[in-house]
This record gives C-alpha cells, structure tokens and sequence, in this order.
C-alpha cells in the first residue's frame, strides 16, 4: 500500500491531506509507543471508510518495518562517538554534555530525545555522558551498575557514578581554560545548570549554549516527534474538574502577586487540563508546555494534530491551544510589562528562564504549582486506585499460583513469565498499558535492579535460584507497581536470611507512625536497619511516589536515604520496596504501595500522626521467610496482610478452583 494510494481512500472518505502531510503524520505515530487501540486514525477525523482505516494500518506498518531509528542494544557502534566528536570540532567546541532528558524534564522520553542511548547503548531511565576530543565518560547511579557494564563499550567510555561521581566533578578534572563545553538549554534544569556552571568557574572552562544539539545533526535516523491521541480524563476518574484546579492555583498567584506559571512537566499539565495521552512509553502523557494565568485561563501548547475531535470541548473556553512551537515566544511576551512569573528550577529547562528574563519578566523561582495538589490523590482518585490495586493484586495472584507447576513442566523463561503476567493484566477492560516495561529477573539477573530482559539475555527459572518480578499497569482509575521475589525450588539459609530482613524493614515502613511534619528522608532508615545491623544495604531509594493513572515515578514524595524532601502529607501515594542484591546470584525485592492517612484521634501536640495504609493485595513467599527472626508483631503483621489478601482477592479468582486453593496455602498463618 502506497501513501498516494491512501491519501486517495482517505479523500474519498473526506480528508483533504497531501501526501508530504500523511507521510509526516505516520512517522510521528511510529515514533510514539504501540497503541492499544486504532484511535490514532481519529485524529484524521471521524467517518473513515473500513477502506481508509486499513490503508492507514498498512502504511502504518510498512513504515514501521522500515525504519530504522538506530536504537537497539548496545554497545552502540563506535564511529557515533567519532562522528559527534568531529561535529563539536567543526563548532569549535572542546565537549559536549550529554543528559538522559528530554526538554519536558521527565523520565519516560519519546525515542527522538533518547540521544544517550543512540551515543552509547545504554538504555537505562537515568544516566549522562560527557564527550570530549580524547576521553568520553558515563554516569549511572547504583540501579545501573550492572546493566551499563553489558551495554556500553567501557573501552571507550569511563564508567562513573552518576551521584558520588558526578558529571561537575569530572569536568573539572578534565578540561580547563580555553576551551569550550557545548550543552542543549532545552536539556538542562535551571537548578541542574548550576552545578555544570560552578564547574566552568572553577576549572576555567567556557559553557557554551546551543541553539541545536550536534547529536542531532550526526544521527541521521532520528525518529520524529510522537503523535497519539489525546483524550480527556473522565471526572468519574479525576475527582475534580480542570476549571476548579485552575480556579484553584489561580489563587494561589493572584495571593503572590504573580501573573503567571510556567509549567512544563507533562504530567502536571495532564493533572490539571484532565488529559491523558500517550507521547511516551508506559505512561499516559501529551508532551506539551503550559502557561497558567491568574485569572486561571491556560495557554497550552501542543501539536495539535494530536487531539482527538470533541477534546477542545472537553478543555472548555478557559484553555486556548496553541502551536508548540510558539512555547518560546510566549515565555518572552509574559515579560512585556515586567510581570512576575513562577517557574520551578527543579524541573523547567534552563532555556524557559532565559526566556523570560530577555522578555523582561520578573522571575520567580518556586515549585511547580501543580505538584502537591496532584500528589496528595482526592477521594475519587484514591477510591479508583484502591479499586485497581485489588483488581491488579488478583491478576498477580492469578500470575504466582500459575509459576510453580509451569516452571515444574520445564520451559518457563523470564520473558515467558512476563507476558504470562501481562496477559493475565489484560484481563482487565479497565487496563491502557503497563505502568512500564516489566522486571523479570531469574538468577544472576535478579541482582540486576532495572535488569531489562531480552531475547538476548532470556533465562529460564531454574531450581534453586530466586526470581524477582516488578511490575505494573496503567488502569484508568490507577497506576500500580507491585515487585515479589518467589523462591524457585529450596532456598538457601543465605537466601532466607537476607528475604527476611527486607521484609522486616518492609514491615517498619509499612507500620510507621509519624507526625506531621516528618518526611521521607527521615524515615528511610527504617526500611535499611535490619540489613544495616549484618553489614548490608540496597542502592536504591525505599520508596517513590506514584501518580493517579499517569506517572509510576512521581514527585516530590519520596522515600530515600539523605533525602529530605517534602513533608509526606495524606493522599500521597508512596511505594515500600526496600530490598538486597548480591552480584551474580540473586535479588530481592518486596514492593507494595502505600497511601499517607491521618490517625484519626491521635497526634503529637498540635501534630496529626500520620502512618500508611497498605493498598498492594498479593502473597508474599512464605517459603523464603525465617520465622524465627521474626518478631510476634511482625508475624502478626504479615499474618494480618495475608488475611486481607484471601479477603479481597478469593472472591476474584473463583473460576479457578487451583488457584483458590493456592491462594489458602500461600497465605496460611505462621
């Protein structure tokens, strides 16, 4: 099927479209992730003939099969390096800084802004490089240890430490007076720009912005902008209408004297106008920019070929949509009469404040005012999400009784089980998508913390070994995340000890009462202790926050080590998932979601307590528990836990008898 052939259905069906513009209509929807669904055609408008739909599919597809976007596993070929290096000569620029982002600032990017992985290979949520003429370096932190030695060639890229290495340290230790350090504007937040600016103070160095990225120029593959469809999100679903958010924050500015907000982090756009898309992989995002006003109109700006019919309906008359490409100029028109502007230096690209202050805006650096409101989840959202949790919990429960006499029956792969999990999510009418790509770790692999599986590195489950899956969906009232670690066969006493530990500081978070006031940093020890107490640790945070079907990794809630952070405030919803990870055996993880509530009748002072209601419902392996550890309250705990499990998820699983029966074992008391 030509693009000529459907361009001439799709007239007949009442769409004037050139072929150049469908062309690049179909390139922006290969860019983005598979849907789920054909609504993508609807953005050419209603009434296509089943003729039109299918010609669109077939070019679709076709184009799919050929291109060839240059990502894939690494390590990525070397003349890419050589190729970017002779680009920053020919600018006259000694080095290039090179940051896993996107100038939406989030962590899920479309496949046009992953430059990182196209320069190196390594496709992990986080990380950095620095290029310069003779040495080339990569930052990951601690979840990416592993993965980065496999994906990266570390002959011709240092491997460093994306926290207790970071990327000012080493440019101060590589390059000095006289020479030039390119960086993208879109690419750096006004806050991480700082660090990259003492640098440059300190060495001598001259930080150079660019008007385009020299990536950019020497990948002649680079995918298009995604284009999918945008939707409303239905009040049944958000609790609160986008008029009354906006009404809302406007009063907030007004009450500040600002006259605008600045917002560029997508999910907080989606929050507040109530849309979801789908720009990025596993996470229902529109990728635009905002302007909000003290009289609580919007300027969004946004392809809006990307809109399905009816959605300026649903945005009502106090948000005008307007072309993406106008972002920039409008920032510089707020600042025509000096108006004062907020913009968050923790998540807006450092080009926005450049922008504005040319315009002559008065600037105001402050958070995202969109950020607590989304985080702390209303009443609708926090029914959907725990109405999801029990659905999911029933899909994993389904996922864990299935496992034992597979993996007995031989065949069962870390791949295998993952879409076995996924297919018994898709159950669900309610689900769009996975919440992201599923962690399926057999063995070794399991030590990986954000191991990947491929067809590649596809194990089979074997006897003896440990197996953790961490997974999630996108359900339209809920995001959840949910990680277990299920002993293949007889565990060792080391494998025992260790589970039984996370699971002991998984019990002190899940049991934590604390005032108001108290945030996250300050209770992150509670999840560690018990492995501190042999010697022992896990890289990586014990908790983040998770959105209300949009981002699984949302702040500014957190759990972490040395990091404070916002005081944790009912309706947030957090993750518990602490866990250990010894290299090239085995990992261990135990993730359920939790929500902020008020202890009613209790407080310290004039200070609410504050503790966590657990709403992830599935087993947790009791084969791999040392009772004896174990104290009577926390055997009471789980015995409680898996109480509720058998409470809310029996009834679920009634057309299968072996399950049900499964689900008794696995939850007996200890």
């Amino acid at each position: 099927m030509t693009v000529s052939e459907a361009v001439n259905l799709l007239r007949e069906s009442g769409v004037d479209i050139h072929d150049a513009d469908l062309t690049s209509f179909l390139k922006g929807v290969v860019a983005g992730p598979r849907q789920l669904d054909t609504a993508w055609m609807d953005l050419l408008g209603g009434g296509l003939s089943p003729a039109a739909r299918d010609a669109l599919d077939q070019c679709r597809a076709e184009l799919e099969q050929s291109l060839d976007t240059g990502l894939g596993p690494g390590p990525a070929p070397a003349e890419r390096l050589d190729q970017l290096r002779k680009e920053l000569a020919e600018r006259g620029l000694d080095g290039l800084v090179i940051p896993r982002t996107d100038e939406f600032q989030g962590e899920y990017i479309p496949a046009r802004a992953d430059r990182l992985e196209w320069l190196t290979g390594f496709n992990g949520s986080a990380g950095a490089a620095v290029v310069g003429q003779t040495k080339a370096a990569i930052f990951v932190d601690g979840r990416y240890t592993l993965q980065v030695e496999d994906q990266v060639d570390t002959e011709r890229f240092t491997v460093r430490h994306l926290v207790s290495e970071p990327v000012p340290d080493y440019l101060e230790q590589v390059f000095g007076p006289d020479q030039k350090i390119g960086f993208d504007p879109w690419l750096h937040t006004r806050n991480g720009l700082l660090g990259l600016q003492r640098a440059a103070k300190k060495a001598g160095f001259t930080l150079v912005p660019l008007d385009d990225n020299p990536i950019d120029a020497v990948w002649k593959t680079q995918p298009a902008a995604p284009l999918t469809p945008v939707r409303p999100h239905d009040m049944a679903y958000a609790g609160e209408a986008s008029a009354s958010k906006r009404e809302r924050l406007s009063e907030v500015l007004k009450k500040d004297g600002l006259k605008a907000a600045v917002i560029t982090a997508s999910d907080s756009i989606a929050w507040l106008l109530n849309v979801r898309g789908g720009d990025v992989s596993r996470c229902p995002l529109p990728l635009s920019f905002a302007i909000l006003h003290d009289d609580s109109t919007v300027d969004w700006f946004i392809d809006d070929r990307k809109l399905l019919p009816g959605l300026t309906d649903h945005l009502g008359n106090g948000v005008a949509v307007r072309p993406f490409d106008d972002f920039a100029n409008a920032l510089a028109g707020l600042g025509a009469d000096g108006a004062a502007v907020r913009a968050d230096p923790a998540t807006a690209a450092s080009v926005v404040f450049d922008k504005l202050l040319e315009g002559g805006a008065k600037v105001v650096e402050d958070s995202d005012p969109c950020l607590l409101p989304k985080a702390c989840k209303n009443d609708v959202e926090l029914a959907g999400t725990r109405a999801a949790h029990g659905r999911d919990g029933a899909a994993v429960t389904r996922f864990l009784s299935w496992l034992p006499a597979a993996v007995e029956a031989g065949g069962v792969t870390e791949l295998s089980a993952a879409d076995q999990l996924q297919a018994f999510r898709f159950r669900d009418p309610l689900i769009r998508d996975l919440s992201f790509d599923t962690i399926s770790g057999a063995g070794p692999d399991g030590a990986i913390v954000h191991y990947r599986v491929t067809e590649e590195t596809d194990r089979p489950l074997r006897p003896g070994e440990l197996y953790l899956v961490d997974s999630g969906g996108q359900y339209l009232d809920g995001t959840t995340d949910i990680t277990r670690t299920i002993a293949i066969g007889e565990p060792t006493a080391e494998m025992k000890d260790r589970f039984t530990r996370v699971l002991k500081g998984h019990i002190a978070i899940a049991t934590a009462r604390f005032p108001a006031g108290v945030n996250g940093g300050q209770l992150d020890g509670f999840a560690r202790q018990f492995l501190w107490s042999v010697g022992l640790d896990f890289d990586h945070g014990t908790g983040h926050g998770v959105g209300s079907y949009l981002n699984v990794h949302e702040g500014p809630q957190r759990i972490s080590k040395g990091v404070g952070g916002v005081s944790l405030q009912p309706g947030m919803i957090l993750s518990n998932e602490p866990g250990f990870y010894k290299t090239g055996e085995y990992g261990i993880r135990i993730e359920n979601l939790v929500v902020v509530t008020e202890l009613e009748g209790q407080g310290l002072g004039e200070k609410p307590l504050l503790g966590f209601e657990t709403i992830t419902f599935a087993p947790i392996d009791l084969n791999l528990v040392e009772v004896s550890l174990m104290t009577e309250s926390e055997r009471a705990w789980l015995n409680d836990y898996h109480a509720e499990v058998r409470r809310k998820v029996a009834p679920q699983l009634m057309d299968d008898a072996k399950a049900v029966a499964w689900l008794e074992n696995a939850t007996r008391p200890i």
